[in-house]
């Protein structure tokens, strides 16, 4: 059939865990006459849903002009437990925790005490309303495009279906591996998703250890992966969706990339580990402030029918 292209390749697979596969020969459906390597490689991982691919070296590709035949699907089914059940994703916010070090830590503390409040109402009734002081970046919380962008939308102005009820899909990042790359994010359909990167890094959440330079991220090849693919939220259980490490000289692709087309991230998630891959609907909902980028949001996820 004439205009429909495939590709020819060799391939060689290094994975982020141990081993490797070499393939000759191999031919994939391609959707015009060129493709460069990188994207050989994305689509050769995601067409065999291989995991934990450190690396795919592609030679000898030629393209050739041949009828397309059909793809292999690597839709995966999650193992969610008989029932509904809601998994807390989110740090609760405590007086004086630390999110990022250097960073003020909130304070809470009474702007209305129950023994004080006696006196407005009848005998036996009280209330209590307390005060939290605190900069936005606290805990688990979302980035709006405002975060990054002065023209950006913020927390009032970043529509609902951006940040709740979200069909869900985890990304389980090998230990170890510090950079998530388009060929980790590959064998994933993120189309509409919330895509949750599961470092495992939130272990060490509260601790000096949390913002060392090896911290896991993602690459800003990575982020414009999920860009393309249409991801809808981005989600990390590190401390920032970016290196943090000095050889990154402050540069921020990944939230550039990710703000920059709408897509909101949630970092310093938590609890990822009881999570299946997919078949969930998450939440990272924040109060609608107008003029924020970034706020704390109780994120969760429900299991389940």
């Amino acid at each position: 059939m004439s205009g429909q292209w495939r590709v020819q390749f060799d391939a060689e697979v290094t994975f982020a865990n141990g081993g490797g596969l070499r393939t000759e020969g191999f031919r994939l459906d391609i959707p015009g006459r060129e493709i460069d390597d990188a994207d050989v490689a994305a689509l050769f991982v995601r067409h065999l849903g291989l995991l934990m691919v450190a690396e795919v070296r592609v030679t000898n590709k030629t393209i050739i002009e041949e009828s397309h035949k059909g793809g292999r699907g690597v839709a995966r089914t999650g193992d969610a437990a008989p029932g509904r059940r809601l998994i807390e994703l989110s740090h609760p916010i405590t007086d004086g925790m630390v999110t990022l070090p250097g960073w003020p830590a909130p304070r809470i503390t009474d702007w209305l005490t129950r023994e004080a409040s006696r006196a407005n109402y009848a005998p036996g009734t009280e209330f209590h309303v307390a005060r939290i002081d605190m900069i936005a970046n606290t805990g688990t919380y979302v980035d709006t495009p405002a975060h990054r962008y002065a023209d950006g939308a913020d927390l009032a102005g970043t529509p609902l279906d951006r940040l709740a009820d979200l069909p869900g899909v985890v990304v389980r990042v090998p230990a170890g591996t510090r950079a998530v790359d388009r060929l980790m994010l590959a064998p994933y359909d993120v189309a509409g998703r919330a895509v949750l990167l599961h470092t495992g890094w939130s272990a060490h959440f509260g601790t000096d250890r949390y913002g060392a330079p090896e911290a896991p991220y993602l690459t800003g090849d990575g982020a414009r992966a999920l860009v393309e693919a249409g991801a809808a939220l981005v989600g990390i259980d590190s401390i920032n969706i970016d290196d943090m490490s000095p050889a990154a000289a402050g540069e921020r692709p990944a939230h550039s990339g990710l703000l920059a087309a709408g897509i909101p991230i949630v970092e310093h998630l938590t609890g990822l580990d009881a999570l299946p891959p997919n078949g969930f609907r998450f939440t990272a909902a924040p109060p609608r402030v107008a003029g924020m980028g970034t706020f704390p949001v109780r994120a969760f996820a429900v299991v389940g029918p």
